[in-house]
């Protein structure tokens, strides 16, 4: 790992989450493997993970330096759950990937049904992969992208880096802050005792988040002793995430667009500290929750939004994902350039998702802090393509080339095992060392739609 392109990173990460007048923590950086990538993955994992583990530690006063492990916050970035009683679920779809077209490259994300469905609106119902590859191959990529995205499905043509910046899309990320704040209206000061062994004991967590970046941020801090509520539609299913991303949660289905799941919605709201959404922009204020109303209903929320694109600029309210961001905004073509492969090369983990969800979950606990100083709610908003921004601009010095990860080593996890609802496994240990404050969780990973949609705390 390269420890001066991650304190570069750092301290963006850190100017991103106060502002460029607060002086910058130090961290203490362990390992020196990474991943071999075209751009500097593991120094991005590290150093947002630094700045949970910081924004953990400013939130109740604890002074000591987080101790941030390379290697294991590259693994984290992979699969933090190894389960030893069968191997682990298929990532995608059949149909999901990158394919080649009359003049380039796209890529389809077919995962969740509806977005299968869609992309067979537009290109028919195929058998399998190939035959679907040779109708793809008629059709010009741009024309396609257009297409699918009308017909409410997810595609993103490969673009290079310069044709990104080019874009209005691009153009409008790059003006967009990391962490775009907005302080609300003043509230009561909240109740919460932030103990520094286990600082979110007795804070509420909404999460309305999806797939991988919100569910991160909600981990992190059900780690911290959040509880961590998670609210899916009726049909809505993550076989694949259940033990990754689940843990520390309880998992409930509540429907938005009925009567009774609003009220119910309404009344869980009252109760919230902190509301994590992955809506696109506008979804949430469509269903009739703006900001103005979320406060309303919960004055002093810690209000954290993610979407995939950007708050401003054409694409702002398009469907999107890690993969398709990677493919649009040039790093899947930079890849392919520096690995001289004649197939798109995204990066090796899908680390837009990673990094953007610990830059949630520091803004949660940012925003946290400043309701305690200030006696005000905030708002921040975060987007994998401004994250993608950051990372793009940050290259690795000409010449240079990570050697790849150290093999995975045994004492890389926990010693005892874990049981969840589908099996036996191991947990990797926590990538950060915060003296007094660990990282534990006190129930497992398990299946969507298991718990009520309740508060378990007064």
């Amino acid at each position: 790992m390269d420890t001066n392109l991650a304190a570069r990173l750092w301290q963006q990460l850190w100017h991103g989450l106060r502002d460029e007048h607060t002086p910058v923590p130090q961290i203490v950086w362990q390992g020196h493997d990474a991943f071999c990538s075209v751009y500097p993955v593991s120094e991005l994992a590290a150093a947002s993970i630094a700045l949970a583990a910081q924004a953990a530690a400013a939130l109740t006063g604890n002074p000591a330096k987080p101790r941030l492990d390379a290697h294991l916050a590259s693994r984290w970035f992979q699969h933090s759950f190894r389960p030893i009683n069968r191997p682990l679920p298929l990532a995608w779809d059949a149909f999901a990937g990158d394919y080649q077209t009359a003049d380039g490259w796209i890529r389809l994300h077919t995962n969740a049904p509806h977005h299968r469905q869609s992309m067979e609106r537009v290109l028919g119902k195929q058998p399998d992969r190939a035959a679907l590859a040779r109708i793809v191959a008629g059709w010009q990529k741009q024309t396609l992208e257009q297409a699918i995205v009308d017909a409410g499905g997810c595609a993103a043509e490969m673009r290079s880096l310069e044709a990104w910046r080019q874009h209005p899309q691009g153009q409008s990320v790059a003006q967009e802050p990391l962490i775009a704040w907005q302080s609300q209206a003043e509230s009561a000061p909240p109740a919460w005792a932030l103990p520094i062994a286990r600082p979110l004991h007795g804070v509420r967590v909404l999460d309305l988040t999806r797939v991988i970046a919100g569910p991160v941020a909600t981990r992190f801090l059900a780690g911290l002793g959040a509880e961590v509520l998670r609210l899916d539609p009726p049909d809505w299913e993550e076989p694949t995430l259940e033990e990754e991303m689940m843990l520390g949660k309880r998992c409930a289905r509540l429907d938005l667009k009925s009567d009774a799941g609003r009220q119910q919605f309404e009344r869980l709201l009252m109760q919230t500290d902190v509301l994590v959404h992955g809506y696109r922009a506008d979804a949430l204020e469509a269903l009739g929750y703006d900001s103005a109303r979320l406060q309303q209903l919960a004055p002093g929320l810690i209000d954290v939004s993610l979407n995939a694109w950007g708050w401003s600029g054409p694409w702002r309210n398009r469907r999107g994902f890690d993969s398709l961001v990677q493919m649009a905004c040039g790093i899947a073509d930079a890849g392919q350039r520096w690995h001289g492969a004649d197939t798109p090369q995204p990066l090796p983990v899908q680390a837009l998702d990673h990094a953007t969800g610990y830059l949630m979950a520091a803004a949660a606990l940012e925003g946290m802090r400043q309701r305690v100083t200030h006696g005000t709610g905030v708002r921040a908003r975060l987007s994998l393509a401004r994250t993608a921004h950051l990372l793009t601009s940050h290259p690795y010095p000409a010449g240079m080339a990570a050697a790849g990860l150290a093999p995975s080593l045994p004492y890389d996890e926990r010693d005892t095992l874990e049981l969840t609802p589908l099996g036996l496994g191991y947990r990797l240990k926590p990538p950060f060392w915060l003296p007094g404050t660990p990282l534990l969780w006190s129930r497992a990973g398990g299946p969507l739609g298991a718990a009520e949609p309740i508060w378990l705390t007064p």
